[in-house]
């Protein structure tokens, strides 16, 4: 009967964590078409007129889907989460990835941008006592070198390339702040109402760029408006759901980990639909961050078993209960 139980309860977490993956892939297929989309579109849109279109367009769609199920108001424990996370990750994250994407290419972009996963370990050992192992250290000094190989590499394009990476690791550090302060809201709200009520935070921080957006809609493309469109509804209200759905269901340390196919996605797609690839320099770089980030989430080598003949018996192991209680 045991036995049963468990084989049940080891298939009901496998299909969860099926369903977790599947989730973190379709956020992580998506949050790499949005750096090609927002590279695209920046030659028409400021970074705070593009960061309040998006959210606008998230913000109706997923508003719209939660009175469709009656999804309700998060309660009062879940307010302070999602208002943190909505003005930093749905806010200030875009408006920065926004402004950095407008000077260098959406390949190094994304590249410094997941450094966010490391930054999400240290966090977690200094805001939840997770402490700070050794291969997190070593994984931080790699990133950090990374982030300089890449700053030099850009460098040599003028201050405002270097400006750029500077507002992609920007990002990133108010990226992984928003991971750290939705996991525990997720306990108290659904990911629909986290997602939806955290657009609506970032909506109305970016509400002072809606007269920059309006003006500069009526000028660009429709091609150019279509992207914040497309913005809004997959890489934001599908993609930021499906994120909380599975960060519900696991670590935010595994799923920062999922991100590492992120800049990989990205330079391909760039060089695909953009005609950008980043020089040799920058992806060596690039790939120092990420080497760092794996490097602080490797595991270490499990206990070896003691073997069998050593182990205490059950009797040698517990306390003599007879024996205490007549004491």
């Amino acid at each position: 009967m045991g036995t049963a139980a468990a084989d049940s309860d080891a298939r009901s977490a496998s299909r969860a964590d099926g369903r977790a993956l599947a989730a973190a892939s379709v956020t992580v297929l998506l949050w790499a078409s949005s750096f090609i989309a927002i590279r695209s579109s920046a030659a028409h849109f400021g970074p705070g007129a593009l960061a309040f279109g998006r959210l606008a367009v998230a913000s109706v769609v997923l508003s719209a889907l939660l009175l469709a199920r009656r999804g309700g108001f998060p309660p009062r424990e879940a307010w302070p989460g999602i208002l943190a996370s909505g003005v930093l990750w749905f806010g200030a994250y875009m408006v920065a990835l926004n402004w950095g994407e407008q000077i260098v290419d959406a390949g190094t972009a994304s590249l410094v941008v997941n450094v966010g996963p490391i930054l999400m370990a240290l966090l977690g050992g200094w805001l939840l006592k997770e402490g700070f192992p050794p291969k997190l250290m070593a994984g931080v000094a790699v990133s950090f070198v990374g982030a300089v190989v890449v700053g030099l590499s850009t460098s040599g394009g003028g201050g405002s390339s270097l400006m750029g990476v500077l507002l992609c690791l920007f990002a990133a550090v108010v990226y992984a702040v928003g991971v750290v302060v939705q996991k525990p809201t997720l306990k108290h709200a659904t990911p629909m109402q986290v997602t939806t009520f955290g657009a609506l935070a970032g909506a109305v921080v970016c509400l002072p760029f809606a007269g920059q957006l309006a003006s500069q809609v009526s000028q660009a493309p429709v091609s150019a408006t279509l992207q914040v469109v497309y913005l809004g509804v997959f890489p934001t209200a599908l993609a930021f759901t499906t994120w909380a759905y599975a960060v519900s269901r696991t670590t935010a340390g595994k799923m920062g980990a999922t991100t590492y196919a992120v800049p990989v996605l990205v330079v391909f797609m760039s060089w695909l639909f953009l005609g950008e690839v980043p020089g040799w320099l920058t992806l060596l770089g690039g790939l120092l961050c990420l080497s760092g980030v794996a490097v602080s989430r490797m595991r270490g080598k499990a206990p070896a078993p003691i073997p069998e003949g050593t182990q205490p018996s059950r009797a040698a192991a517990e306390p003599d209960v007879s024996a205490e209680s007549a004491r």
